[in-house]
């Protein structure tokens, strides 16, 4: 049976549709850094209690953040099963607990387990809701009650942030089969 490939949707902000997880990361961050991304989400979570809208003056950029999330999110639920077959090309220098960000030490040395466990907690579904529910309630002017968790997966959204800059910096490679002959 053939596998169905999943579109990253990357066409709409990028100039071509990206077909590899790892490609549609280094697109992500040659978009935008980091920091732009981890700003975007945190504005758009903290207008959820505010009657105002966000972004008003602009809510194009809001849809094309959204487009440009829901692509890494996509990468991201594709890249939870590679940490059998990558790793890091050299072991990350944990100079600080900042260095490290939202990550433990664990997902410091190995960034494929924060996909691992984002996935095994919240399915990609889940993940895209949450990201249209903020976006939703972000760009509504009123203040909207809701009754489901946005927290737990905003976290394993940072988190995966944070992995994804992490392996883009440190390089990847892929884990080579030691076969050993039968005694």
């Amino acid at each position: 049976m053939k596998k169905k490939k999943m579109s990253f949707e990357t066409n709409f902000w990028y100039a071509y549709e990206v077909e590899n997880p790892f490609e549609v990361i280094d697109a992500f961050f040659d978009y935008a850094d980091l920091d732009h991304y981890k700003n975007g989400l945190a504005e758009a979570v903290l207008y959820i209690n505010k009657q105002e809208v966000y972004k008003k003056e602009y809510p194009g950029r809001v849809f094309l953040f959204y487009t440009i999330i829901r692509s890494f999110l996509k990468a991201c639920f594709h890249l939870k099963d590679k940490g059998k077959k990558w790793k890091l090309k050299q072991e990350p220098d944990c100079k600080s607990i900042l260095h490290q960000g939202s990550l433990t030490r664990e997902e410091y040395a190995n960034p494929f387990t924060v996909f691992k466990i984002a996935f095994a907690e919240n399915s990609l579904d889940e993940f895209e809701f949450f990201l249209c529910e903020i976006i939703h309630i972000a760009l509504s002017p009123n203040v909207v009650e809701f009754d489901y968790d946005l927290v737990t997966p905003y976290i394993h959204l940072v988190k995966m942030l944070d992995a994804s800059q992490m392996m883009r910096e440190s390089g990847l490679e892929k884990i080579k089969k030691i076969i050993t002959p039968l005694e």
